[in-house]
């Protein structure tokens, strides 16, 4: 059964007090010490320990006195490593699949109470991140000193783990032609209405900070694309073609739903028989395998294909086993956890690993495919956030 969240009054508001409600519950339960960020510099300091006086093999010794070890992600891939860390080192471990704005309220709650249970978070959503979890002081980054040596700066603070993709896919079986869209643009236009799903952007917090992402750098590539459609220059309405395409493209009766295997399945389940275009995590494409689907990128689409963006591994602070907390985040960025998470592709934060060989069908190119978050905006995607959802919210009625 596809669970999708209804348009009309009674889907927007339910979606409208859940965003309220988590928000204040965050600004609610955050400790004393911290607040959100403010202008310049958010982030505490990080330093790098010496890498020559490391010990990998005392930090091993030390995590196993400290017995077990919990670890959150928005993925359940998150599951398999922490079987695989578990039989690696003999410390048992256990993962949670859990959204990231569920792992935040409840990781401020833990900090507050001075109870944490969650010992490691590997979080998708950067400008919580560096918005209210790294000031308050609620998480921290460390960096395997004897790995830094290929971790670029750019990917230390926070810690990179893996960048990972969203992409607009279809059926081939029932397009064996191609992707039936070949611009975005298309999917804002009446043969498209209400053929075009994805999770709801008020509950996936990577939707409006690739909205906000796409005012800040992607405008020109998005008008370029709209002239491509040979209807002359976009007029705009809005205060840049990220808005502009943002609010046609709710206007345009999207189906949301809650779990993108909901969309995986109506795009690609062996009993498909309408046409329908999916944005949805490339982890979804084990079902080619596991479930017999039939999926496949929109391969030239313009101006992407998607999007790729960054998760990032953190340490809460008041962690009670900060030892297996730093061997699990090692082994994240080594190539063993990494491939765990890449089984559909991904590039690594660690430069050594580098990028998966395994992507879905269709998607060949990282680099010219898919627009890519910059992690230099991060902040200002937090400052954004309230009025991006506002505005979809508006819009999709």
């Amino acid at each position: 059964m596809i669970r999708t969240i209804p348009r009309g009054r009674r889907g927007r508001t339910g979606a409208a007090v859940l965003a309220a409600l988590a928000t204040a519950a965050l600004s609610a339960c955050a400790p004393s010490s911290g607040g959100e960020a403010g202008a310049g510099d958010p982030l505490p300091t990080v330093t790098v320990e010496d890498a020559a006086s490391f010990d990998l093999n005392a930090l091993v010794e030390a995590a196993k006195k400290e017995g077990g070890l919990l670890a959150y992600d928005g993925s359940g891939d998150v599951k398999d490593m922490a079987a695989a860390f578990e039989k690696k080192y003999g410390i048992k471990a256990e993962g949670v699949k859990s959204k990231a704005a569920a792992t935040a309220e409840k990781m401020t709650r833990e900090a507050q109470a001075k109870n944490v249970t969650i010992d490691v978070s590997l979080f998708e959503d950067g400008p919580m991140l560096v918005g209210q979890l790294l000031p308050q002081k609620i998480v921290k980054t460390w960096i395997p000193p004897d790995l830094a040596g290929s971790i670029a700066e750019k990917n230390r603070n926070p810690l990179m783990m893996i960048s990972k993709a969203y992409v607009f896919a279809y059926n081939p079986k029932l397009n064996p032609n191609g992707c039936p869209v070949k611009n975005m643009w298309q999917l804002t236009e009446p043969e498209w209405k209400g053929k075009v799903m994805l999770q709801d952007p008020l509950g996936k917090e990577v939707f409006t900070q690739w909205f906000t992402q796409m005012s800040e750098q992607g405008s020109d590539k998005l008008a370029a694309a709209y002239e491509q459609l040979g209807k002359g220059k976009l007029k705009l309405d809005e205060k840049d073609p990220a808005y502009e395409w943002v609010k046609r493209f709710a206007k345009n009766d999207p189906v949301l739903t809650t779990e993108d295997e909901d969309v995986a399945t109506a795009v690609g389940a062996p009993n498909q028989t309408r046409t329908t275009i999916g944005l949805f995590s490339i982890a979804k494409f084990r079902d080619l395998e596991d479930k017999k689907f039939n999926m496949k990128v929109c391969e030239g689409l313009a101006p992407w294909t998607g999007f790729a963006y960054p998760k990032f591994a953190t340490i809460a602070t008041g962690s009670k086993h900060p030892n297996a907390a730093k061997l699990f985040v090692h082994f994240a960025m080594e190539k063993e956890g990494f491939d765990l998470e890449a089984h559909s592709g991904g590039v690594s934060g660690n430069d050594k690993v580098g990028v998966s060989p395994h992507n879905p069908p269709g998607l060949t190119d990282w680099n010219t495919q898919l627009y890519w978050f910059s992690s230099d905006q991060l902040l200002a995607d937090f400052r954004a956030r309230q009025d991006i959802k506002d505005f979809w919210r508006v819009n999709h009625s």
